[in-house]
């Protein structure tokens, strides 16, 4: 795991860039992973911004969702579907029908659940996943006490990510859904890249457990320090609480210059 602190927000988005643009550049049917919440946003604006520029092109690539809300009406603005086509989906030219996600209105979830790791595996398996980090160290909706073995199913979301997602329902908790869809750790470790981002001292603790913490289900991010390619991008807030930041700062100042991302 390499454990990256950047200068800020839109620098962890120029990196995190960089490394999709890397990947679609070698390979244009690349399958990508999307993140929902607030820290890809500057990522896909990016994104976004190389496209216009003729710097990149989604055409012949395939993109898989983290997680789904369930029971959302399916013109709901905050339903997962709906936000990755506002935030990224339809800005740039990915083809109809190439992002994917959970089906979070399935009349059988079980099923749904099934179908949906089946279709990542169909599609030849994730090459890239972007991924956020909770404050209680979640990632897609893997809570705390989620099976490190785990694959996509459905899942009751804690009083704290209610309450964290709160401001996307204005601020009322009640119009949270509690349930959801999403990715199990399991699922999530066989991408063959994890690119991990995480903003402010809200996520200082998550991100120092998470790295420097024992493997636990507990904090379910930890996982990743099985993988044997996972980046994680931190601003200075986000690493606030790194023992070992000195050195990670050292490692990324002396790496070879043919070692991206």
């Amino acid at each position: 795991m390499e454990v990256v602190i950047a200068d800020s927000a839109q620098d962890i988005a120029n990196r995190a860039a960089d490394a999709v643009e890397r990947l679609l550049a070698a390979k244009p049917d690349a399958v990508l992973g999307l993140a929902t919440g607030s820290s890809p946003l500057a990522l896909y604006d990016e994104l976004v911004r190389r496209f216009e520029a003729g710097r990149v092109s989604f055409a012949q690539a395939r993109a898989f969702m983290l997680d789904e809300y369930v029971g959302l009406p399916t013109d709901h603005p905050e339903r997962y579907r709906n936000v990755i086509e506002r935030e990224i989906g339809g800005r740039v030219d990915f083809a109809p029908g190439a992002v994917q996600g959970p089906d979070g209105s399935a009349a059988d979830l079980e099923a749904a659940c099934r179908a949906y790791d089946q279709a990542i595996r169909d599609a030849g398996g994730v090459d890239l996943q972007i991924l956020g980090l909770g404050s209680d160290g979640h990632i897609a909706f893997n809570e705390p006490g989620s099976s490190l073995a785990s694959r996509t199913r459905i899942k009751t979301l804690t009083r704290q990510t209610v309450a964290d997602n709160a401001r996307f329902f204005g601020g009322d908790q009640s119009r949270v859904p509690r349930h959801v869809l999403t990715q199990g750790l399991g699922t999530i470790m066989e991408a063959r890249h994890l690119l991990m981002m995480a903003l402010g001292g809200g996520k200082a603790e998550a991100a120092h457990q998470m790295a420097e913490g024992a493997v636990s289900a507990m904090w379910p991010a930890s996982i990743i320090q099985f993988h044997p390619h996972a980046t994680v991008l931190l601003d200075p807030e986000a690493a606030s609480r790194l023992q070992l930041a000195t050195y990670y700062r050292h490692v990324y100042d002396n790496k070879p210059a043919w070692q991206v991302l």
